[in-house]
């Protein structure tokens, strides 16, 4: 099947590595042309640089989504630098620690950048002839509270950020934009928390999989699939919605 991206002009948040990087490589494979960003320097230029080996424009920028301003920059430029901005993929976290300021980091790197990144790129969004895109990545701790989830940030500011994406996924559409979520379960790449899990807690680790009833834990190149497709005029007809990326791990009609 077409997924009809080819010339797309893509944002990506969060993308110089795991699942992030993942929907960049997909994008970029399904023939659109990216612009992506994240905090670290180094390893965003190399995803770049191997993006821009399969013959696509890939614009790059070095950033820290809680700074509202770069955030805003950002976006004008990519939309500058690929004529216009087609989809807009939100992923981006302060991660699932337990922290001490575990809530305000959650609130400053998940919650508003998306809230600011919806509400700057809509101009953007508005203009595409293929219809704007909104997806957010989100997780599967947003939808329930047992391990790994628990009384922590993490599972409440995504949960928060679901309604607010579904509820722009029923009032943007009528600006031509399709606003929905992609929810992954466990997810396990090197270098990820999953695979840091495996070696230094391994009875948690393993507790985790067998609760998976695919047996083993994701990849991100399986949620970057879903993401593209909810992305791509393919999809268009979805919006509002929640898709789960999890091997049946969460029990749930």
């Amino acid at each position: 099947m077409d997924l009809g991206l080819h010339g797309a002009r893509v944002v990506v948040t969060g993308a110089s590595r795991g699942i992030g990087r993942a929907i960049a490589q997909t994008f970029s494979e399904e023939g659109a042309d990216l612009a992506i960003c994240a905090r670290s320097a180094e390893p965003l230029q190399r995803a770049a640089e191997q993006l821009r080996a399969g013959g696509r424009t890939v614009a790059e920028e070095a950033l820290d989504v809680a700074d509202t301003e770069a955030l805003r920059g950002f976006l004008d430029r990519s939309a500058e630098h690929l004529g216009g901005i087609d989809v807009l993929v939100s992923n981006v976290s302060a991660g699932s620690a337990a922290t001490p300021d575990q809530w305000e980091r959650g609130f400053e790197t998940d919650i508003l950048p998306f809230v600011r990144m919806a509400e700057h790129a809509r101009p953007h969004l508005e203009n595409s002839e293929r219809g704007g895109a909104i997806v957010l990545v989100s997780t599967t701790s947003a939808l329930h509270t047992t391990a790994p989830s628990g009384p922590k940030a993490y599972g409440a500011v995504k949960a928060a950020l679901n309604h607010h994406a579904a509820a722009l996924g029923h009032t943007l559409p009528a600006q031509g934009i399709r606003v929905n979520t992609v929810s992954p379960g466990p997810i396990e790449f090197e270098g990820g928390g999953w695979a840091r899990r495996r070696g230094s807690d391994p009875d948690f680790y393993n507790s985790i999989r067998e609760r998976i009833p695919v047996g083993r834990l994701g990849r991100p190149e399986e949620v970057a699939r879903a993401v593209a497709f909810l992305a791509a005029p393919a999809a268009s007809f979805i919006t509002g919605a929640n898709l789960v990326v999890d091997g049946g791990f969460v029990d749930r009609v």
